[in-house]
């Protein structure tokens, strides 16, 4: 299950992510996106987890969840147009 991740702290690293979801199960990826010009990040990424059980206990437990000093969105990715 692939799960977007929004609002995300500029100084939080892909491995702080990773962790964070991998109190609810089994992490494949963390990707936090980022600009190619100024290698900042863009404030969102993406999650993959090995089961839909997984996944849907860690949106539901993080969304709205303050990390960093933010309030995380954290939902289902949509798949790619």
């Amino acid at each position: 299950m692939t799960i977007y991740v929004g609002n995300i702290s500029y100084s939080l690293k892909e491995e702080d992510l990773k962790a964070t979801f991998a109190e609810f199960g089994n992490v494949e990826s963390a990707k936090i996106i980022v600009d190619k010009i100024t290698n900042r990040s863009k404030g969102y990424g993406f999650v993959e987890m090995s089961s839909d059980d997984e996944g849907n206990a860690a949106i539901e437990a993080l969304n709205e969840k303050e990390i960093g000093g933010r309030k995380l969105r954290v939902n289902a990715a949509r798949p790619r147009e």
